[in-house]
């Protein structure tokens, strides 16, 4: 299934995308069409089978009520997951992104957190904080967790994945740097569009073995491939297990290729400025687009 998150009338609502449309799931179930029907992404998640069954039963039947469907075109989107309890990032986990930044090679994935006030939709302008003259894109896959997992061996890492979806893990470079610890460039408001499809697990036969690339204002900064990553999907979730618990709905950013501004030599580097449009895209799930603009004070 390809998930989304519908902003109607400001609230989210559950939405499945299909060829025809977009179907609202929140409004099927809080017309009780369905006793099983989750009416969030994360009452999705968490259901396990059967809220999964609940709302294919619910596709399959709304098939022939076009007044239950909505266009994608005009749809308002939110962040694919809403509200995850962690937002876990790999930093350095494409070989030849660590080279282009001069960086060695890491021993271990190296982690960091962001946190819910990043999160922001498809179509939404992310505002480039007065604090920052360096604000720079990340296109990454992201990985959202289905069940609770805990010392997951590698083998059956991706069993615990509840779907992947695009991500773009926009970084502040200037406040990033400041310290040794990244936590205060990647934190400002809106710094992780996620979306607008999540996609379920079940289409996506390799997670590390898809196109992934960015352009800005049309033209494309990065193009490469997740089998760049030096710690693979399911490395990454068995590393994290091992040390603390996956939670449902928990996000996994799991690194950016190169082509990044950083990666480039002083002189030459542009970072992003009020206007530029963003957009990462990711084989198979779909693009994310976002419009800069100057942080209203």
């Amino acid at each position: 299934m390809k998930l989304v998150t519908l902003l109607i009338d400001q609230q989210p609502h559950l939405g499945v995308k299909t060829e025809r449309g977009i179907l609202d799931v929140t409004a099927a179930a809080r017309a009780g069409k369905g006793s099983t029907l989750p009416a969030t992404i994360h009452e999705l998640i968490e259901g396990g089978s059967a809220a999964r069954e609940a709302v294919e039963a619910l596709v399959r039947d709304a098939e022939a009520d076009g007044s239950a469907w909505i266009d994608a075109e005009s749809a308002v989107y939110g962040p694919c997951v809403t509200r995850p309890q962690k937002i876990i990032c790999v930093g350095l986990n494409y070989r030849k992104h660590a080279e282009e930044t001069k960086a060695p090679i890491p021993e271990y994935p190296i982690l960091f957190n962001k946190f819910n006030n990043t999160l922001t939709g498809h179509g939404h302008d992310v505002e480039l904080p007065v604090a920052s003259n360096e604000v720079d894109y990340e296109a990454e896959l992201a990985i959202v967790i289905g069940r609770r997992t805990k010392h997951v061996g590698v083998e059956q890492a991706l069993d615990s994945v509840f779907g992947y979806c695009a991500a773009n893990d926009l970084s502040a470079r200037d406040l990033q740097l400041r310290t040794n610890q990244w936590m205060l460039g990647k934190v400002c408001d809106g710094f992780t569009p996620l979306g607008p499809v999540l996609v379920t697990a079940d289409e996506i036969s390799d997670p590390n073995a898809l196109n992934i690339r960015t352009t800005v204002n049309g033209e494309e900064r990065q193009n490469s491939n997740t089998s760049d990553m030096i710690f693979d999907c399911k490395h990454i979730i068995s590393y994290i297990s091992r040390h603390f618990t996956l939670e449902p709905g928990d996000v996994i950013l799991t690194g950016t290729p190169e082509g990044v501004v950083l990666g480039y030599p002083k002189e030459k580097r542009v970072y992003l400025q009020p206007g530029d449009v963003v957009t990462v895209e990711i084989e198979k799930l779909g693009s994310i687009t976002n419009r800069m603009v100057a942080e209203k004070l």
